[in-house]
């Protein structure tokens, strides 16, 4: 055991100018990033937000009662990528944890926990500077549900946002957005949603679930 010490230093010798190599690289990208983006009078970004996402509702099958969707916190993540001057393509994902209640459900069924998840492509555009000021943010793709109980599964429908926003620069590298995002998902369905082997523990119906959600976001730009 103690013959192998004396590798160690060695070791360490032959893996530094790999090390240094990489984190160069790794500047070197970062750096041609950020002149890419203020040469196409745009520039990169990666958000992380919280936030709090108001419900919506479906209707029960059977009784026709309304079937809501729980107003909760939620969080998500957005990356900006320079495209033309004042405007990025953005890759957003948000989610939050709920509930669905209604008075149609059992007792012992009262509320069904559950997980709703936007994937979008869309992008921003600010009205008046890059990254500072105002700008109009959407997207489109997908949101998954997922329901927490025996005998339901996940559904995965298509989906659109639109919202408007405040950047607030600080410093060159680092800003705070404020955003007001509206959600709208199809659902078209005339009963069975999250069903399992030709059963269904909750029977929904309806054509869109509309949310709102507020934003506040921590924004790394280069």
């Amino acid at each position: 055991m103690n013959a192998s010490f004396p590798r160690i230093p060695r070791l360490l010798r032959a893996a530094a100018p790999l090390a240094l190599v990489t984190v160069w690289a790794g500047v070197a990208g970062l750096a041609q990033a950020q002149t890419l983006g203020r040469a196409t009078g745009s520039e990169n970004g990666f958000t992380l937000y919280g936030g709090y996402r108001a419900g919506g509702n479906f209707t029960e099958t059977t009784t026709a009662q309304d079937v809501r969707v729980g107003s909760t916190g939620s969080f998500a993540i957005a990356v900006d990528i320079a495209l033309e001057p004042r405007k990025q393509l953005q890759l957003f994902y948000s989610r939050q944890k709920t509930d669905l209640s209604s008075g149609a459900f059992l007792v012992s069924t009262n509320s069904i926990p559950l997980t709703i998840e936007y994937y979008h492509l869309g992008g921003t555009a600010f009205f008046e500077t890059i990254s500072s000021g105002p700008y109009a943010v959407g997207g489109i793709g997908a949101t998954v549900f997922g329901p927490e109980g025996p005998g339901l599964t996940s559904e995965t429908k298509p989906s659109i946002n639109l919202g408007f926003g405040y950047m607030l620069p600080l410093g060159r590298n680092l800003g705070v957005r404020f955003e007001a995002r509206g959600y709208a998902t199809l659902i078209d369905s005339s009963g069975g949603m999250f069903c399992s082997n030709n059963s269904c523990l909750v029977s929904i119906k309806g054509i869109a679930l509309y949310q709102a959600e507020a934003l506040v976001g921590l924004t790394g730009r280069f």
